[in-house]
């Protein structure tokens, strides 16, 4: 298994908006690629505007198999349906052993 870190800061006041359009767009979409196994959604409570996502992917070659366009398009859908409020600050990936 193999888990893509990602650390988001959204604009103050956003996160609740931010969290359900991410649901709604990014979720939805990646849960239909194989080898998609789920996400988590880590909240900071000091920190309002953090957001990490732990998405769990079968294989690396499963993750990285999703087209370069398809993953444009779902991030201009999401960009327009929240606009300029957030920004990714961090991106890993770590193997499950």
């Amino acid at each position: 298994m193999v888990i893509e870190f990602l650390k988001f800061k959204v604009t103050p006041g956003t996160r609740e908006d931010y969290l359900q359009k991410d649901t709604a767009i990014w979720t939805t979409v990646l849960a239909k690629y194989p080898g998609f196994l789920g996400k988590e959604v880590w909240i900071n409570p000091q920190d309002s505007t953090e957001i990490i996502f732990i998405i769990r992917w079968a294989t690396k070659e499963q993750w990285q198999a999703i087209p370069l366009e398809d993953l444009q398009a779902i991030e201009q859908k999401f960009a327009q349906a929240v606009g300029n409020t957030y920004e990714l600050v961090e991106s890993k990936e770590y193997q499950v052993q």
